[in-house]
Order: C-alpha cells, then structure tokens, then sequence
C-alpha cells in the first residue's frame, strides 16, 4: 500500500489535470450537442449556465462513486459544495424507504439481533407472533436449595443422563409440570444452575441429598410447591423440602462433608470356599515358618470353621441356606474396626476410583471418620453396616468397602491398606451398589455464614435465609428409610442373593489380580497393573452389581448364566469425573 504523503501530491497533480481538461472540453463543445453519453471511465457531470442560450459545460470528477476517499480526501465538488453520503428526500429519510410507512422499521427486533424467519424464508416481526402465541407472564427465579431423598432402584444415577431415567430427571419433570421452572428453561437444566451436592451411582439410595437451582418460588394457584411436586413424583422419591439460599449458594462447592451408609450381610466375611479359584491362588502363596519350612495360607479358625461343617460337594443352594444362618464373631468385628481405622485421614485413593492415576492431586481425599456398627438380625439374615463420613468421595469409592471386607476374610494384615496408598497400581473390585446409602450432605461452613447475616434480620425480612438443616425431616426420613430403602434392600436380597452372587463371582477367579490380599500384607510384582501391557486373566466385573431391581416372580438367587454380562473398562474422560464425583 503507497503511504499518503507519496500518494497526495499524486492526487493534487490528478486533480490540476482535471481541471484543464474540463476547461478544454467546455472551450471545445461550443455549440455542440453535449446530450451524447460519454464512455468516460470517470463520473460526468453536466451543470447548465445560469444565462440563457449559453452552452453546456461538463465538469469531470475524479473521486469514485462507490464510498469515500481511502487516503481521506475531500469530497467536496471544486464549487465547494459537499455531496451528500446518501440520497434522501425533503423529510431527510432515505430514498431507499420511500413508498413505506414511518416506524415500521425493524420492529419487533433488538438492535443487533436476526430477524425470525418461517418456514418460506420470510421474516416474521413480533407483532406477527403476538396473536398467534400466547406467552405466560415472566415469573422471577430466586436461588433455591430442595432437599430430597430416594431409592435409587430402577435408576441410572442421580444425575440427568441423555436417554435414561435418573433422580434427577424425574425431579426436574415434575418442577416443569408444577410451573417451578418455567417453559422458556425445560430443555435445558443448566439455564437453571441445576448442581447437586452428591452424585450416586446407578442403584445407590439416598436419605436426604440436595440439588441447587434458580426455582420460580411463587407459583400462582400453587399455595404448596413441596406438595404439588411430591404429587407428581413416584412414592420412592420424596422432596423434604425446597428452601431460599443465597445467591452465591452450590450445592457442590458449598458441602463440606457427606455421610455414606454401606450394608452388606455377615456371611460375605466367610473365607473362600474350599477348591474355589480364590482359594487354591491362597493356597499357593507359601509363608516361612519359625523353622524356615513352608506352609500354605492358613485362614483364621473362626471363619474356616464354616466349610468344616459343610459337605464337599455341597450345591450352591446348600451354601446360601447355611450362610443365610451364619453370625459373625465378636472378634471379626474388632478385626473390621481395626483395618476400618486405616482409611481414616487424608490418604491418595487412586486405587479406590476409575479414570485417576497417582500423581492425579483430585485423588487426595480426606476421611473424617468410619464407624463399624455392632450386627443385627433381620429375617434370616445377619447384617453390618460401615458408615463413611468423608469431605468428599471420588466415582465408584465403594471399593473401600470392597477392600475392607476381602482384607478381613483372607486374613491379610491391615497394613495392605497403608500399601494401597502408593504409587503402584492394582486392581480392586466394586462392592453391589444395592447396600450403599447416602444419609446426607452437610453444610456446616454455609450455615456459619448464614447465621452471621441472620443476626440482625428477623424471619420476615427478605433477605433472610434459612439453615440447611435435614435433622427437622429426621422422623420423615427415618420412615422412608424403613420402608423403601431397608425392607427393599432386603427383599432384594432374599429374591436374588445379590451378595452371594458376587462372593461367589470373586472366589471363582483365579487369576494374579488379586494377589495383594494374602498373609504377608505386601503387593506382588504380578498383581500391579501397567497401562502399557495387557494383564493375562483379567478379573472381570458383572454389570448386575450395579444395577439392582425386584423383577416380579423373579429367580431365588442370580442365575450363572447371566456371568457373561461383564462390565467393559472403558477410559473415563477426567473432565467429567469432577461432574461424576461428590
């Protein structure tokens, strides 16, 4: 590009020569007709003398018509007088909108925004849609918090997932039908914030969790939101109730902590059956003895005393009546308690999650405390539960459970725990998401906030907000525990033998993934898994673990023949893991 002070006096010569030439043009057309178009490449212009008879004059102008000057030149005539940028008529409107009627332009739009347009490609102005839609009134949204529990039987998860039922599919469905969110926002959670404090797994129940999102409070004809929508849901998942928070409020980042319930039935703590694949892998890791000789794997006595009794081709059915008779020791219990105790503190669980390697920061997760409770009786079956309270829990950490229980029943020393922790990579198996339960998410820092501003306001106020408190729902919650959490898990249990389907699915493997619980405490070269190399004799898990229903006239226990079903491991994309996690 020429720069203007080498182009300018380019342009002054041009201009000069324009001049002469219109002189000579105008000296050499006297008396000519001059209404005879001219093939110029440049702009004519014809101007009349303002005497009588005088001839016609044609006045050149260099400048082009197109836009103005690049260099920021003049567009004034040689006159002096300034053309106008566009033709407009004596009104100053635009000779473009001419024949067209004032104040119809771009109506119905925002500036800066697209026309509407239907089917044929023509645009379509508001007041075209005004008669044919008749849009709700615009209802204000206030930041919300719903307190809410549910059996998670039948349901792919708590969080919305595209084409499967989820908890929080059904809920929002039933806040669209109810009016509390409105139309406009049915499609899309997330023009809502919608976040939940805990996200459980497919099958796993909750007795009180929470979900954040902006909730159209005041609903006209609508004096009890909490009861219209418990109207809609199905029985097994009720809202306790939906409160106002603050603005800043996320039911994710603003819980401190969550509390986790795992049930599982005493006879899971019996060692391998005898011949099983578990249980000859035992027998082939030898310990030295005091006098240097070798001895097999040796499984406590108040366990082994189980398969003395029984017979040595006994059937599976045999085995289930019996175990459903079995009651743990007090000694088993205090042995639970004690590797219970390693997982409390700040540990790296990245043997205990999917999709997360050591080196990962997010697996440093912090346990506040785990409780063992003392066994109870229900029906024929004898049962434990293992409570977590951890300020966090990463996708499918009921491996903890899993480890806790194969730790206790191989006899393999605590301290394997500690071993976990490291840098080495294992394999652990998921306990059946049909024992685990979310009691519920806690709030302690918020309410300290909110405490604080509730000091100098009173109920009344509007910027008054209550606690998140589920200890006021404690008699509803304990009363949908009861009955559609404990007495289905139960039932459950007794129709299918979940339990003991997996048991046996984990002693019937015989391979080196497993090799870490054993007497010395210590992981084995074999048993670490290496991205790079492909494991021989991989264990594999059922997908039935994770997914429990009743079925109606449904089988005793789960059939064999449903061991093919086996879960793929599929790469875990991390930038959803956080979402998966809670």
């Amino acid at each position: 590009m020429l720069r203007p002070v080498i182009v300018r006096p380019l342009v002054n010569q041009l201009t000069s020569l324009s001049n002469n030439l219109r002189v000579y043009l105008c000296s050499n057309t006297m008396g000519e007709d001059t209404d005879t178009p001219i093939t110029s490449p440049v702009k004519h212009r014809c101007d009349e003398e303002t005497s009588p008879g005088s001839p016609k004059r044609v006045k050149l102008d260099i400048h082009s018509t197109t836009g103005p000057d690049p260099l920021g030149s003049s567009t004034d005539d040689p006159h002096g007088n300034k053309k106008p940028n566009k033709r407009r008529d004596a009104a100053g409107y635009s000779k473009s909108r001419q024949g067209k009627e004032k104040g119809t332009k771009n109506v119905g739009r925002r500036r800066g925004t697209r026309p509407e347009r239907n089917e044929t490609g023509a645009d379509v102005s508001k007041a075209d849609t005004e008669d044919t839609a008749d849009k709700a009134p615009r209802l204000p949204k206030r930041q919300s918090a719903i307190l809410l529990g549910f059996c998670g039987t039948g349901c792919a998860g708590m969080q919305i997932q595209p084409n499967a039922r989820t908890i929080e599919g059904v809920l929002f469905d039933a806040l669209v039908r109810v009016g509390a969110v409105s139309s406009d926002n049915a499609d899309d959670p997330t023009k809502v914030a919608l976040a939940r404090a805990a996200r459980t797994d497919a099958g796993v129940h909750a007795a009180g969790n929470l979900v954040s999102l902006k909730l159209i409070t005041q609903i006209p004809d609508v004096p009890d939101v909490v009861s219209a929508v418990n109207e809609l849901l199905p029985p097994e998942i009720r809202v306790w109730g939906i409160i106002r928070v603050q603005n800043s409020f996320n039911a994710r980042t603003s819980c401190d902590s969550r509390k986790y319930t795992y049930f599982f039935p005493t006879y899971l703590l019996i060692p391998p059956k005898p011949g099983s694949g578990l249980y000859e892998t035992f027998r082939r890791q030898a310990i030295p003895s005091s006098d240097g000789s070798s001895s097999a794997c040796v499984f406590p006595d108040s366990f082994h005393d189980f398969w003395v009794d029984s017979l040595p081709n006994s059937s599976k059915e045999d085995d289930l009546q019996r175990k459903r008779r079995f009651r743990t020791s007090p000694e088993a219990v205090c042995r639970l308690r004690e590797i219970a105790k390693k997982f409390e503190g700040t540990r790296n669980f990245h043997n205990f999650t999917v999709g997360r390697e050591f080196s990962d920061r997010s697996t440093q997760r912090h346990m506040k405390k785990i409780e063992i409770s003392d066994p109870a009786v229900y029906g024929n079956t004898e049962w434990i539960s293992v409570m977590f309270h951890g300020q966090s829990f990463m996708l499918h950490q009921r491996k903890m459970v899993s480890a806790l229980v194969l730790c206790c029943r191989t006899g393999t020393p605590p301290q394997i725990v500690e071993e976990l922790y490291g840098p080495r990579q294992v394999f652990i198996p998921k306990m059946p998401s049909l024992g685990l339960l979310l009691e519920q998410p806690i709030f302690e820092s918020y309410n300290r906030k909110v405490e604080n501003v509730n000091e100098k306001l009173s109920p009344e106020d509007p910027d008054f907000r209550p606690l998140v408190n589920f200890d006021i729902y404690r008699e509803q919650t304990e009363r949908f525990k009861q009955t559609y959490i404990y007495d289905r898990m139960r039932e459950i249990e007794d129709r299918k033998a979940v339990y003991d389907a997996w048991v046996r699915s984990t002693d019937a493997y015989s391979g080196d993934d497993l090799l870490y619980f054993n007497p010395k405490g210590v992981i084995p070269a074999a048993a670490v898994v290496k991205k790079s190399e492909q494991r021989k004799n991989p264990f594999r898990e059922r997908k039935r673990f994770d997914v429990a229903d009743i079925v109606p006239n449904s089988r005793t226990e789960v059939d064999d023949a449903d061991e093919d079903e086996e879960e793929q491991e599929i790469e875990v994309d991390k930038a959803k893991l956080v979402d998966m996690e809670g």
